[in-house]
């Protein structure tokens, strides 16, 4: 969707330390990003940093962007455009701030802000693994398709978006997240302190006794992978913990959204000791009282990361029904339930991005048909 169209949207990779600005058609970046700091601390000097950033970027462009659109980092309301609350990277934004309106009067365009794990999983639900997903389903002539996706950025924290029908879902508050599920192991502690980066260096200190290791997650993925010296068990197993943790949290979150699942973020450069734990969880049971075992997750899982599992999900369980009442007419019936788990093809900046210029772009679109 959007890869051929021709609009141009402003965009904006808003980080604690940096901004990074850009501009969007079809899909795909056309002007040299532009990075300046954040000044996140200060709020007068990080609304002149935006203003300047986005002004670099209309300068670039013969053309005005018919919006500018792109996710922060925090709580928000974000169909208002109003940032405010707990943000540990923008500590002058606490108070509230209506940098949607500001932006918009500023530059005369609509402004768009979304949570960068709704984007990520926006982008993934209109040009990523769910188009690529339903491809390959009507390459088989399946009638199995899947309109449901949910999405988890691993990293500094434990970001999640869901898509609903093919639509982003962002709640009544514009709240849905699951970092504070509770942990499962960890009584009154959040999921989060298990399923990020200072999970994965805490777990690999805890084993090797050695809390102040000063190591980062890249440093214990290395030692994992047997290239960097250290205890290569002790790393193997902070990172399946994590997979363990996760799966937690994902596990919830498809008990309630019946659809496909993409993970992205930093922290997947270890997807081959993260995975098999949290595949696990996915394919485990729980118990009745009575002893009876239930699936965790009703629908089979399958790791489409892996050649012979997608072809498997991809063939499904199709059988010819005959209609009742009828000689020779059939309709075709997939009768496997079933979920998948796959890795971000675009990865997480890029799926964030093109989340970012789809919003924007089916947001104008409706407002358009709407005036017809």
């Amino acid at each position: 969707m959007y890869s051929k169209d021709q609009r141009i949207v402003a965009t904006l990779d808003a980080g604690g330390t940096n901004l990074v600005f850009g501009a969007m058609r079809a899909n795909q970046f056309i002007i040299e990003p532009l990075t300046i700091p954040s000044q996140a601390h200060d709020l007068d000097l990080c609304l002149q940093e935006m203003v300047r950033g986005f002004q670099y970027v209309f300068d670039q462009l013969e053309e005005k962007p018919v919006a500018i659109s792109f996710a922060f980092p925090g709580p928000a309301d974000y169909p208002n455009g109003i940032i405010g609350g707990y943000l540990p990277n923008f500590p002058s934004f606490r108070d509230g701030v209506a940098l949607g309106p500001f932006l918009s009067k500023k530059f005369g365009v609509p402004v768009y802000i979304n949570n960068d794990g709704d984007l990520f999983t926006y982008g993934e639900a209109l040009c990523g693994v769910l188009p690529e997903i339903n491809q390959r389903l009507k390459e088989v002539d399946s009638p199995k398709q899947f309109k449901n996706l949910v999405g988890y950025t691993l990293g500094t924290g434990l970001g999640v978006g869901i898509v609903v029908n093919n639509q982003l879902n962002q709640g009544d508050n514009s709240c849905v997240e699951t970092f504070c599920l509770a942990h499962p192991t960890l009584p009154n502690i959040i999921i989060e302190e298990g399923a990020s980066i200072r999970a994965v260096c805490r777990v690999y200190g805890e084993e090797i006794g050695q809390p102040d290791h000063g190591l980062t997650p890249k440093d214990i993925c290395m030692i994992a992978d047997g290239v960097k010296e250290g205890n290569q068990a002790a790393a193997q197993k902070a990172f399946g913990c994590m997979g363990e943790v996760v799966g937690h949290a994902i596990s919830t979150a498809l008990t309630l959204v019946d659809g496909i699942v993409v993970i992205g973020g930093g922290v997947i450069g270890a997807k081959k000791w993260i995975m098999p734990s949290l595949l696990g969880v996915l394919r485990g049971q729980l118990q009745t009282l009575s002893g009876d075992a239930v699936n965790r997750i009703q629908p089979k899982v399958y790791d489409l990361d892996d050649a012979a599992d997608f072809e498997k999900f991809v063939q499904g369980k199709v059988e010819q029904i005959k209609v009742y009442g009828t000689d020779n007419e059939y309709v075709a019936y997939d009768c496997e339930k079933r979920t998948g788990v796959i890795i971000s093809r675009m990865g997480a900046s890029q799926a964030i991005s093109v989340g970012a210029y789809a919003y924007a772009l089916s947001e104008l679109d409706k407002v358009n048909a709407a005036s017809k």
